[in-house]
Formats: C-alpha cells, sequence, structure tokens
C-alpha cells in the first residue's frame, strides 16, 4: 500500500511539474527595455504593463516580462538589445530613443514598439508618422513647441533670453533644441543652448547661464531629468525658474511643465504591444504622437525660485503640486 501512495505521489508530483513547465514554455515573452530609471519613465513602464494586463496578457500568467534598465550606458543599452533578439521575444518594448536605437538595429524580425521617442523620424527608427514598412512602430511624447514659449512668457513675461541644458548624444533633445529655437525666434527671443554629456556635467552647465539666461527649460533628455535635483539647486540658489516638459520633473522642483501624460503614453504604447501579441503586424500600426497636453505647477517651487504664479495659470491647471 505504502508503495501504491508513493508511487502515486511520484506520478502526481511529475504530473504537476510538466504542467508548470508547459505552462512557463506557452507564456509569450515581452521584453521591456529603457536608458535610466527616473519618475518620468518609471510611469510610463507601469503603464505599459498595467494595460497589458487589461487587455490580458499578464506577467507570470499568460506573458513573461524582462525587463533590463541600462543604467545610462550606451554600451549596456546595445548588450540590452543584442540579448534580447537572443531571447527571441514575441516583441521588444524599448522606451526613450537611446534604447530603441539599438534595438531597432539588431533585429529585422522581431517586433520593435517603441515609447516616448520625441522624434522617431529623426532617431531613424521610421520614415513617417502613420504606417511604416518593416517592424518597428511606437508611441511619441513630442509635444509642440510653441505652446511651451507661451507659457515661459506667461510665468517670466521679462523673459528676454531661454536656457537649455540637453545632451548632445541624445538626438530627442537635439531634435527639441531645433524646435525650441524656432518657437523661440517667432516671440523675439533666443534660446542659449549648453551641452552636457553626463549626468555630473548638469549642475556645471546650469551655472554658466547664471546671469544670461531668465529661464531655463528642460526636455525630456533622460540625462537631464536624472540630475534634476542638481538642477533645482542651482534654480534656487540663483532665482532662475525651470520650465520642464514632464510632470516627474514639476515634482522634483521645476515649476510648471505643459506635458503630455507618462502614465497615458505607456497605456497607448502597452494596447499597441498587446495588438501584436495577439498577432498584428507591425507594418498595419500607427506610429503616432499623444494628442494632448496637461497643465502642471508647482507653486512652492515657483516662490522659491522668484516666480509668482498668475492666477489665471493656477485656475487652468490640471495639477497643483510641490517638491
Amino acid at each position: 500500500m505504502k508503495l501504491v501512495k508513493t508511487l502515486l505521489t511520484t506520478a502526481l508530483g511529475g504530473l504537476l511539474f510538466f504542467t508548470a513547465a508547459q505552462a512557463a514554455e506557452s507564456q509569450q515573452k515581452v521584453a521591456i527595455t529603457t536608458i535610466v530609471e527616473h519618475p518620468a519613465l518609471e510611469e510610463i513602464r507601469k503603464g505599459i504593463i498595467e494595460q497589458l494586463a487589461k487587455e490580458g496578457f499578464v506577467d507570470g500568467e499568460t506573458i513573461k516580462i524582462d525587463y533590463q534598465n541600462a543604467q545610462g550606458s550606451s554600451a549596456t543599452a546595445a548588450q540590452i538589445a543584442r540579448k534580447f533578439v537572443g531571447d527571441k521575444p514575441a516583441v521588444i518594448i524599448p522606451i526613450t530613443t537611446p534604447s530603441a536605437q539599438p534595438v531597432a538595429a539588431a533585429t529585422r524580425q522581431i517586433p520593435v514598439i517603441f515609447s516616448a521617442i520625441t522624434d522617431p523620424i529623426s532617431a531613424k527608427l521610421v520614415k513617417q508618422w502613420g504606417k511604416n514598412a518593416g517592424n518597428v512602430a511606437g508611441i511619441s511624447d513630442q509635444i509642440p513647441l510653441e505652446p511651451q514659449v507661451e507659457l515661459i512668457q506667461a510665468l517670466v513675461p521679462t523673459v528676454k533670453a531661454i536656457g537649455y541644458v540637453y545632451s548632445p548624444g541624445e538626438v530627442n533633445s537635439v531634435a527639441v533644441l531645433d524646435m525650441l529655437q524656432a518657437a523661440a525666434e517667432k516671440q523675439g527671443l533666443k534660446v542659449i543652448a549648453v551641452p552636457a554629456q553626463r549626468t555630473i556635467d548638469i549642475s556645471t552647465a546650469a551655472r554658466s547661464l547664471i546671469g544670461k539666461v531668465q529661464v531655463i527649460y528642460t526636455s525630456t533628455d533622460n540625462n537631464v531629468v536624472s540630475a534634476y535635483d542638481a538642477l533645482y539647486k542651482v534654480a534656487v540658489e540663483n532665482k532662475i525658474p525651470l520650465v520642464a516638459a514632464d510632470f516627474g520633473s514639476v515634482e522634483r522642483g521645476a515649476i510648471a511643465a505643459l506635458a503630455t501624460n507618462q502614465y497615458h503614453v505607456g497605456v497607448e504604447t502597452g494596447k499597441m504591444a498587446a495588438e501584436v501579441l495577439r498577432g498584428a503586424k507591425v507594418a498595419d500600426l500607427d506610429t503616432i504622437r499623444m494628442p494632448d497636453q496637461d497643465l502642471y505647477l508647482n507653486p512652492q517651487a515657483a516662490a522659491l525660485q522668484g516666480v509668482e504664479i498668475p492666477q489665471a495659470l493656477l485656475e487652468k491647471a490640471t495639477k497643483l503640486t510641490q517638491p
């Protein structure tokens, strides 16, 4: 009798192991990567994962997510891209331009759905908005710069020059600089741009703008956003207001941002990735820009940076926050 029980237990255990192994094998692989970690990118990743779950693609149940962070290194981003291609997932989701470019260069077969790429055309990820031939499509967080300049003028009516700290190695940051200069010129303003190659250079770059500009505008440059605390310190000490392009930077000390909701960027990316997981061809999907922007204001940071936010803007704000 004991022998029979032992055999049954062994057989049942083997069956359960086999069933679990089969279930794990049947899970589609989803690869997600980003160049660094900061609040805006975390919101995007959260939106992607939660939307995939709503669509029936739950991590650990119906899909297996492999998330990799390049820690700010382009060399590591390239290594991650090669690893993902070798793993042959059902879809790769690179967040940010520095992560998307090596992924797109590494494969022409695996579907790639990018997220939060400011200018996917300049980054040579796609040739045009809408449908593109090939295996790459996605969601852009590009925002028009004219309303950004108008917001700056409303906050700082005496503005003559706008400072812009950026990473020359990030295609998206260079593209924003070109658009910012064009928008500022229309309003008779000039832009003083200062490159910062590394995160540790951000503070020095910001200090070089003291006495030259009346406001500093920051894009979703990953290098700059990663070092926003240092930028905020310079702004407060020298009463140079910061105006940002993302909500996360407002929470960390920018006085305002007219920004795309990063969580919604992630949600839309998740919807597109879900289509791929159901069998859609990437070439049939549209690469799009998010249509709406929200106004985020930080009155406490504004006071510390020498600005009183007009009541009209306070009444229009989507959200008021503080550092």
